[in-house]
Order: C-alpha cells, then structure tokens, then sequence
C-alpha cells in the first residue's frame, strides 16, 4: 500500500509498549507524528527517541502525540525503554508500537526492501486531527532523524490551516509568508492581510505573519 499526502492515515490495533492500542481512537482530535525505527537497542533509535522525549513540551503546545514503532515486540521495547531513559536522561512518556507481524509496516509502507527486507526505514508521517496524513519524510536506516524540522513543518500546518498562506523556503514561526496566487482581489488581500505586502514580482507576494 503507498500513502500520499492527503489520505487517510490507516487504523490499526496492534501491541504496544502501553498495551492494546487502537490507533485512531488513541490519536483522538490530536495532531500525531508516526515514525518507525528499525530495531530497538540501537544506536540512533536510542538518540532519536530520546530527542522526542525531550520534546514533549513542545509537542503539548501544538497538540500533537508522538508514538514510535518497530517490529520488536512489547517487552523488548520495554526493556530498551529503560537504556533510552538512562543513556538520554530523559522519560519516554509516548507508546512504542510493538509491529512484530509487520501489519503496521505494510499499511504504511514502511519496509523498503532495497533498504532491508525486515526492519522497518526510519519513516515520518504527521497526521492532523481528522487522520489525514500531512507530510511524509522517509530517512535511510543510517541517517538520524531532525526533529527541530518536525517541529518546524508542524507549525508551517497549522498556520495554513489557519490563515490563507504559505511558507517560504527556510521559514521560522514569526518570520514573513506568502500570499498564494489564488488570491487576487485586491479588495480581499486587503482584507485577508491588513498588515500590507510587498511584492519584488507581481507572484511573488510577502506579508507579514498573520497572529496566531
């Protein structure tokens, strides 16, 4: 099965780190970051999960849930859990799903077999509250996710489901957006964008961002 931007995120009831989970009913009306890590007490798993723990703050702020998964099963993630806690100083306060059938990883096309034909690449998805999937970020095995990017493309979401806008290249929560090229009244973009913009080429309009 092959995802894409704009589907819904399949459910599933599979094992997990906190027991039974039924994925849909879990995520609830929270924005959710999917990712998968190839096998559990590994060296960049380890990191990695760590980094999310580490996050849990600013995940709350945007009302997102993380939740991992490998094809391990509960009790190993259980037990890995406790080296992540101790190696990264943090708590894992986020389930780690236990795919040992691999039916999680197939829904979501998570084993590339090129890759490997049995642990799971590093795959992201965000999933906004009506379950539909936003972004997919698909990283080799050896490459370490970067969550300050997860951040960043959940906040550039957000603003735009909020406000008729996009973001440049490189943008920041704060800096200027773009008013899209289906808007062209001049009497709506007045309205839309009271702040003004600028325009270096006529498709090329900047405004400042809109408050939140």
């Amino acid at each position: 099965m092959t995802l894409r931007l704009g589907d819904i995120a399949p459910d599933f009831e599979q094992d997990s780190s906190v027991g039974p989970l039924k994925f849909h009913e879990w995520a609830g009306n929270s924005w959710v970051v999917l990712f998968s890590h190839p096998a559990d007490f590994t060296p960049v798993c380890t990191t990695e999960l760590g980094l999310t723990a580490k996050l849990k703050p600013e995940f709350d702020k945007r009302n997102v849930k993380a939740i991992a998964l490998s094809v391990d099963g509960a009790q190993s993630h259980l037990d890995w859990i406790k080296d992540i806690e101790e190696t990264q100083k943090t708590v894992v306060g986020f389930p780690i799903i236990a795919d040992a059938d691999r039916k999680v990883a197939a829904l979501f096309d998570m084993i590339h077999p090129n890759q490997s034909e049995t642990v799971t690449v590093r795959s992201l998805f965000i999933i906004d509250p009506n379950k539909k999937v936003r972004l997919i970020i698909t990283y080799p095995l050896t490459t370490g996710r970067n969550f300050d990017e997860v951040l960043r493309v959940i906040d550039a979401l957000q603003l735009t489901d909020g406000y008729t806008v996009a973001t440049p290249g490189n943008w920041r929560d704060g800096d200027d957006v773009i008013i899209p090229l289906s808007i062209k009244d001049e009497e709506v973009i007045k309205q839309k964008y009271p702040k003004g913009y600028q325009a270096p080429k006529p498709y090329l309009r900047i405004t400042p961002q809109p408050n939140k």
